[in-house]
């Protein structure tokens, strides 16, 4: 009982507030570089970022707390890494950012992590395209198209992109 009281705390602790930024990112592949790293770096800032920890993944009952920590963002920032449409998790954090993009104009700052924004899009390359063979077999052209959609609108925003030589 104890456990679900503080849990119960955790979330309403972050689920009325309203963040500057949050960061949409395969946990992964990027959490223990890049991410933590960025995710600092704002925090040091003094920018409220959306509280970071894999711990906020599990139960159903964060849903609701993630999808309004995304709507009262002001900055969204999607870090694409090889594995991030394997997730979708991912992916329906995307679709809500770019939905909340197109009615409120929000900034979205797309970060292509050891990956190739047109294949992102395109959903080529090794990773994207395995990735959305497997969605193929699990989810309706409905589904996907929604995606889809997203990941095309996000590739096509002006972007940062990290490589080997970056």
């Amino acid at each position: 009982m104890a456990e679900l009281t503080q849990a119960s705390s955790f979330v309403s602790s972050f689920e009325s507030s309203n963040y500057e930024v949050f960061l949409s990112y395969k946990w992964e592949d990027t959490r223990n570089n890049f991410t933590s790293i960025l995710h600092k770096a704002l925090k040091d800032s003094g920018i409220n970022v959306f509280p970071d920890g894999k711990k906020l993944w599990t139960g159903d009952a964060i849903g609701p707390a993630i999808e309004r920590a995304i709507e009262g963002s002001k900055i969204w920032i999607p870090v694409f890494s090889c594995g991030y449409v394997d997730s979708q998790r991912c992916l329906w954090e995307l679709v809500q950012i770019v939905q909340c993009h197109r009615s409120n104009g929000q900034l979205i700052l797309p970060i292509f992590y050891h990956v190739d924004p047109s294949d992102v899009e395109h959903h080529t390359g090794s990773c994207f395209k395995k990735a959305f063979q497997e969605h193929e077999k699990k989810f309706n052209s409905d589904i996907l198209k929604i995606w889809k959609d997203a990941l095309e609108l996000v590739r096509n925003l002006k972007r940062e992109v990290l490589d080997e030589t970056r």
